[in-house]
């Protein structure tokens, strides 16, 4: 599977919302700048190409699904592409980051650990 563009993204992201769609539902979530039916539907049916999306055939239109959870493809992609370029592949440095800039309290890192040791 590959990453997506920004576009597709933003696109999964409303799929993600939505899960059980038709492209027409999804055009008010495209606000800035304003896609237009066939844009959307273009996409869409690349994602489909993919592998990201499925969809259920009603006559001539289609109720589309994310195939791929937005979890999965935090894991797969997101989380990853940020460690392995900003943190030097170090899920550690990413924590540590976090912590001296003050964006993760002490008790949250205690949390963090505790679920950790749970699932050890």
């Amino acid at each position: 599977m590959e990453k997506l563009t920004a576009k597709e993204e933003e696109v999964m992201q409303v799929l993600w919302k939505l899960d059980h769609t038709f492209v027409k539902d999804m055009l008010p979530y495209f606000t800035d700048p304003p896609l237009h039916y066939n844009t959307v539907s273009t996409i869409v049916r690349n994602l489909e190409e993919k592998g990201y999306v499925g969809h259920r055939a009603y006559g001539n239109t289609h109720q589309y699904y994310p195939i791929i959870s937005k979890e999965d493809y935090q894991n797969r992609f997101v989380l990853k592409k940020v460690v392995t370029d900003y943190f030097d592949n170090s899920y550690k440095n990413l924590v540590s980051y976090f912590a001296q800039n003050e964006k993760i309290s002490a008790d949250e890192l205690r949390e963090i650990l505790k679920m950790i040791e749970k699932r050890d």
